[in-house]
């Protein structure tokens, strides 16, 4: 009853965001500029007269990916379709990640579910404790896989109670975009630090009266970034039990709070607003009105293509250390699937073949997801071609992952709430944080 009240109280939430259309998306800016029309679930779940249609079993497989990289999916299915004889996948675009955690749990509940689903890596805890996600870890022994054989720094996600519940797909992280040129202009150097950071984001700033025409530093609003400061300055979003966080009685968050209002202050931080704020801060980059920003690796390819100055990526400057969050998400198998077998498959292709999720990955630009796909000629002439994608995989190796809770998406919506009530209302630093680390306790002690 505990998992289904959490369910349910989950869902409601990611309802009325969607209801709002406001910016409460926690992936909205994580590397996908979703477009496209979504299916209706209940047209759409695992259908046994489907599954022998025509001799072959029906694979039905929900996805996240909308524009041009849900075109990049639609050719990856293509592929798998191609090479399989027997089998037959139907991918279905259903909106963006918390839309199709939205139709996921309703189609959970009224037993339409798909045979396998893309899963935002933060929403895989909350399926998995609610018993709906399958186990993969005898599948991958019958197919010869090991956890080992995945990339280390995304696969913080992929277990529960011991269980292997999803693997690695379409995932990024956050890193630093720059305006080299503008940089070069003024004799600065790309900042390691949060101190240079500061230093080079205030000399960046141009203002014509009291108006500021161009900024040092922009993120979108997220809770990825925040949370990424938090682990660089030695912090932890959930503390070590799991009771509170990590970061407020330590005086970590009021540090990085301070530190964001301090540069919003002066004009070096353009911080934006909750409705498409992705989508605002590129473009303010591609114009040379912001010099630097904190934005997902997926960005990379879009950038690239639409900048007229000296483009770079660099890691995101550290406090005390290097941390770096991940995002994107996983796919899973759904315990409910009647085609487990033939669902698997299907997985497998797309995790370890070079038709499939290689293929994906240099077209989309997300992170690759097995070492063999590391270190493949494709992804090495890749990165030898275009630089800025290896830094993001390097960064990998301060990849940390600190909210990890089944509470999470119901937190999520607190953080934000939180993250408003600093960056747009200006309340008080601590009191906005005390406030929301008492909320945070009553919700874990659920």
């Amino acid at each position: 009853m505990k998992r289904k009240g959490k369910f349910i109280v989950v869902l409601t939430l990611l309802l009325g965001i969607l209801a709002g259309c406001g910016g409460g998306n926690s992936t909205a800016n994580s590397g996908n500029s979703q477009s496209g029309t979504a299916a209706d679930p209940a047209t759409t779940g695992t259908e046994t007269a489907a599954a022998n249609a025509g001799g072959k079993t029906t694979v039905q497989f929900w996805h996240s990916l909308g524009g041009k990289n849900g075109e990049y999916m639609d050719a990856l299915i293509q592929r798998f379709n191609e090479s399989h004889n027997d089998i037959e996948v139907v991918g279905t675009y259903q909106g963006g990640y918390d839309e199709t955690v939205t139709k996921l749990q309703q189609a959970v509940a009224s037993n339409t579910a798909p045979d396998v689903s893309m899963l935002e890596r933060a929403y895989v805890l909350m399926f998995a404790d609610s018993d709906v996600l399958e186990d993969l870890t005898p599948f991958m022994e019958k197919s010869g896989l090991s956890a080992d054989d995945f990339t280390s720094g995304l696969m913080g996600h992929s277990y529960f109670n011991d269980k292997l519940v999803s693997l690695p797909l379409n995932r990024s992280t956050p890193i630093l975009h720059i305006n080299k040129s503008m940089l070069d202009e003024l004799g600065l150097a790309v900042p390691t630090t949060w101190e240079e950071l500061k230093t080079v984001a205030n000399a960046l700033v141009v203002k014509e009266g009291k108006e500021v025409t161009r900024y040092g530093l922009s993120m979108p609003y997220d809770t990825w970034y925040p949370i990424a400061m938090i682990s660089q300055s030695g912090g932890k979003f959930f503390n070590d039990e799991n009771t509170s966080t990590g970061f407020i009685d330590n005086g970590i968050g009021k540090e990085v709070f301070s530190y964001l209002k301090d540069l919003q202050g002066t004009g070096a931080l353009y911080y934006p607003p909750a409705q498409d704020s992705g989508n605002i801060v590129n473009s303010m980059f591609v114009e040379g009105k912001i010099g630097m920003m904190f934005q997902s690796t997926g960005s990379i390819g879009g950038l690239s293509s639409s900048v007229d100055f000296d483009y770079v990526t660099a890691f995101l400057p550290k406090n005390e250390v290097y941390a770096n969050p991940t995002g994107g998400a996983n796919v899973a198998l759904m315990a409910g699937s009647s085609n487990k077998e033939a669902a698997w498959e299907f997985i497998r292709w797309m995790e370890t073949d070079p038709q499939g999720g290689l293929q994906f990955i240099l077209q989309s630009g997300y992170l690759p997801f097995t070492k063999k796909m590391v270190e493949s000629p494709e992804i090495q002439d890749l990165w030898a071609k275009e630089p800025n994608r290896k830094v993001a995989y390097d960064q990998l190796q301060y990849a940390i992952d600190t909210n990890n809770d089944v509470a999470w998406p119901e937190v999520m919506h607190e953080f934000f709430s939180t993250i408003e009530a600093i960056m747009y209302d200006s309340q008080d630093i601590q009191a906005a944080l005390d406030a929301f680390n008492k909320e945070t306790e009553r919700i874990l002690a659920e």
